[in-house]
């Protein structure tokens, strides 16, 4: 994608996106650069950095303080200072667009925004200045047109949906409905959700989807779901549900239903098991690609890098209120035990 059909290209993904993305589980990854290559001697230099969150729930606060605390570890380390401001976009566009544009007046150094649709609005708004902009945890950067610009990079969460579909059929082998909770409105929502449809097809089982935009929609949702009398639900790396978890695990603990999702962010909020990336690992990548971005410039960084999954997280709560035995995750993957959190 040449620089000068940016403007473009992002438009018209923007025309359909609302939110952003989240997770990863057994994904190859492209990550030549782990350890951020840092420049010659820059002791005694500032420089300004604006993170730009596109909203505020546990996945993205996580990443956006693992940035933070990234960022001022590399200052210490290397005798700089690295002034950085966190910011909301409150899930909105205008409000992105305005932090992002004055992220540009404010002359700063480097843009991390977190998540897709805060990726777009980002490199939109560093178009004529080629700001550095090294985004953080997006789904799917090819379908977000965030490939192919020369001043934009970042790390990617992309979710292998079928090694989750093969876990809760591991779970349990006679479930005979399922349940796809998500939002419309989210962009990182409608390849896992397809991919899911053509798993479910192959194996003959039947679905049933419900979408919402408004925590009230997911809780209305959920209740549909469960008067279906689906045997487990799932959410892809929608931020949308993500809000509304802690308003639902509880009635689908209840109904013995395990909630299966797109990221552990859930999972720490009551849902039942996801497999995905480290957030906080992604973070400090991401934080570790901005100064080089900042210090060494763009030139041979990828379009984005891809994190790494393969870690399985059960919440125990959850799985105690259902009965649920989830000793076998041990021979899919890495596991790690959380218990339900309020945050």
């Amino acid at each position: 994608m040449k620089n000068n059909m940016v403007k473009k290209l992002l438009t018209l993904a923007l025309a359909g996106a609302m939110t952003l993305s989240l997770a990863a589980c057994g994904s190859k990854s492209d990550d030549s650069s782990n350890d951020a290559q840092q420049g010659g001697d820059e002791s005694g230099k500032t420089y300004k950095v604006a993170i730009i969150k596109q909203l505020d729930h546990a996945s993205l606060d996580e990443i956006a303080n693992a940035v933070a605390a990234e960022l001022d570890k590399i200052a210490a380390d290397n005798g700089v200072t690295i002034e950085y401001d966190i910011a909301s976009g409150q899930n909105d566009q205008t409000i992105l667009k305005q932090l992002s544009d004055q992220a540009i007046a404010d002359q700063v150094d480097a843009i991390i925004p977190i998540a897709t649709t805060a990726a777009q609005i980002s490199a939109l708004s560093a178009e004529d200045t080629k700001t550095p902009v090294v985004y953080a945890a997006v789904s799917d950067p090819e379908a977000a047109s965030l490939t192919g610009i020369d001043y934009v990079t970042g790390t990617s969460d992309a979710l292998n949906t079928s090694f989750i579909m093969d876990m809760m059929f591991a779970q349990n082998p006679d479930i005979a409905k399922v349940g796809l909770l998500y939002s419309l409105s989210e962009p990182n929502s409608t390849k896992p959700i397809a991919d899911t449809k053509a798993y479910l097809d192959a194996k003959g089982i039947e679905y049933v989807e419900q979408t919402a935009n408004t925590n009230d929609e997911v809780v209305a949702a959920a209740s549909a779901l469960i008067a279906d009398g689906v045997d487990a639900v799932f959410t892809p790396t929608d931020n949308v549900i993500m809000a509304a978890e802690l308003a639902i695990y509880e009635d689908l603990a209840k109904a013995s239903i395990p909630h299966y999702t797109g990221a552990d962010s859930f999972v720490r909020n009551g849902a039942y098991a996801t497999c995905g990336v480290n957030y906080t690992d992604l973070g400090v990548k991401t934080a570790d690609l901005a100064y080089s971005a900042i210090t060494d410039g763009m030139d041979g960084m990828e379009d984005y890098y891809l994190m790494d999954g393969g870690i399985i997280t059960v919440n125990t709560d959850t799985a105690a209120a259902m009965s649920l035995d989830y000793s076998f995750f041990d021979s899919m993957g890495t596991v790690v035990e959380v218990t339900t959190t309020k945050d």
